[in-house]
């Protein structure tokens, strides 16, 4: 099995845990390939004298890997969206990070976990995605999100009015702070903080959801993901911040966004024992009495 290690490097506290990671990885006769920004640490792990295959693109990792190791935390795992794109790597996410929804396995539990992935004893959950018609070029061929795309105004600016279509048919006029259209993954990060519901991931939908409207009787909205979505952003200010996941780009207001599915799903490892109503009980605290 030929296994791609990423991640954005970690400090001492986890060179035991990659010890272990390599370790495991060697005995199974895998190969290894290293994302050039854990080189150093996978090095330090491991010794000098050892010379790993290292990616750094897209291109250097498709048709390289079976599997990818993210390790860090949620954003971490958004990151490596850059990297598997439509290649359908599978991702297992070691979270070295602090809630992780998506890097699901803690450092503990993590040994075990490849084990079971090295003999086959795990399955591969689809995870959709948005796709930014269009825009290609200006986000360096990353014109996808995994959790969402949002609209904000710039700081210090007011707010901004924001039409959204759904089908080319009028959704609403929100005057907002900004908005989200948000996967079922996304349900549980941005899109949750600002009052939008939970949405099992193996839900075939897209939310919608205002920050901070200025009528109080808007509420989240959920569509089929079958839908294209255009937004029109409008008001007094000139440009305002278009995001894809974790990254952000300043755009004129006279541009029109349209949002359908992409094409090709993110692939996650999931193990057998793991469930996602468990994890939102287990990282929201649902059920445990904290009153005292």
């Amino acid at each position: 099995m030929r296994i791609a290690l990423y991640g954005r490097g970690f400090g001492l506290d986890y060179d035991g845990l990659m010890k272990d990671v390599l370790r495991v990885l060697h005995d199974a006769g895998a190969e290894t390939i290293v994302y050039s920004g854990l080189l150093k640490d996978v090095k330090r792990c491991s010794g000098d004298n050892i010379d790993y295959h290292v990616f750094n693109s897209y291109e250097q990792l498709k048709g390289n890997a079976d599997i990818l190791f993210s390790f860090g935390g949620d954003g971490t795992m958004l990151d490596s969206l850059e990297y598997v794109r439509d290649a359908a790597i599978p991702v297992f996410g070691i979270n070295t990070g602090r809630l992780g929804f998506l890097a699901g396995v803690s450092p503990n539990e993590t040994i075990d976990a490849i084990k079971k992935i090295l003999n086959g004893e795990y399955e591969v959950e689809k995870r959709s995605l948005l796709e930014l018609v269009g825009e290609e070029e200006r986000f360096n061929g990353i014109n996808f999100a995994l959790n969402e795309l949002s609209v904000m105004r710039k700081d210090g600016s007011s707010l901004i009015v924001i039409q959204v279509f759904v089908d080319d048919k009028l959704l609403n006029t929100y005057w907002a702070d900004g908005l989200i259209l948000a996967t079922p993954t996304g349900s549980t990060a941005y899109s949750l903080s600002v009052g939008g519901p939970i949405v099992a991931p193996n839900n075939d939908s897209f939310l919608i959801t205002p920050i901070s409207a200025h009528n109080l009787s808007v509420r989240p909205v959920v569509i089929s993901d079958k839908s294209v979505v255009k937004i029109k952003v409008d008001g007094r200010c000139d440009a305002y911040d278009l995001n894809l996941d974790s990254r952000t780009k300043l755009v004129d207001k006279s541009l029109e966004l349209k949002v359908k599915k992409a094409d090709f799903s993110f692939n996650m490892v999931k193990m057998p024992d793991k469930d996602f109503f468990e994890a939102i009980r287990k990282k929201l605290l649902w059920g445990n009495d904290v009153r005292n």
